[in-house]
């Protein structure tokens, strides 16, 4: 017969792997989340010199002034939706926190756990799931912010190359070898 002890020491660690994963997402998301930040803080200092008189004077500065007044509402729904997935995982730990505590005092006390650690349990990977959807939504707007951006940036060294003969018959970047 196994040891019983071996057992409660088995289902408790069962929700910090969990956990673990939940750290990793808390990290990375917070790093996401001041890389936002920091993204609109850029756009703003940026906006501000090109509404002066010598911003102004910048080539294509009315087009990237349109791109960062489309970017700044999507970087602030995504930084809503990062902190929304931060609150969800710090709720996810603590949830599967709950769930080894119980799992343990009820070991101690020498009764079965019953169901309120199985309920935590499920509500903690409801949490944990629910900021992995998050997450993906965030990506998502994300990646759609630097494509749109990307796009600017080609429209700007196609008007360099432009300026200076550095292009193609066909209006693409001539590459030098």
């Amino acid at each position: 017969m196994a040891d019983p002890n071996l057992s409660v020491l088995t289902a408790m660690i069962t929700p910090a792997v969990l956990i673990s994963g939940a750290g990793t997402l808390i990290m990375s998301t917070s790093t996401r989340l001041g890389r936002a930040t920091d993204r609109v803080r850029h756009l703003t200092a940026r906006f501000k010199v090109l509404v002066s008189a010598e911003g102004r004077q910048e080539a294509l500065a009315r087009e990237e002034k349109r791109m960062i007044i489309r970017q700044l509402p999507r970087l602030t729904r995504r930084t809503r939706i990062l902190q929304r997935a931060m609150t969800s995982l710090y709720l996810a730990v603590a949830l599967l926190v709950l769930t080894s505590i119980l799992i343990g005092g009820a070991s101690l006390l020498g009764n079965p756990p019953g169901p309120p650690p199985v309920v935590l349990a499920l509500l903690g990977a409801a949490a944990l799931a629910y900021a992995a959807l998050l997450l993906s939504f965030e990506t998502r707007l994300s990646a759609r912010t630097t494509q749109e951006e990307m796009g600017f940036l080609v429209d700007l060294g196609q008007h360099y190359a432009e300026l200076y003969g550095d292009h193609e018959p066909s209006g693409k970047l001539r590459h030098e070898s």
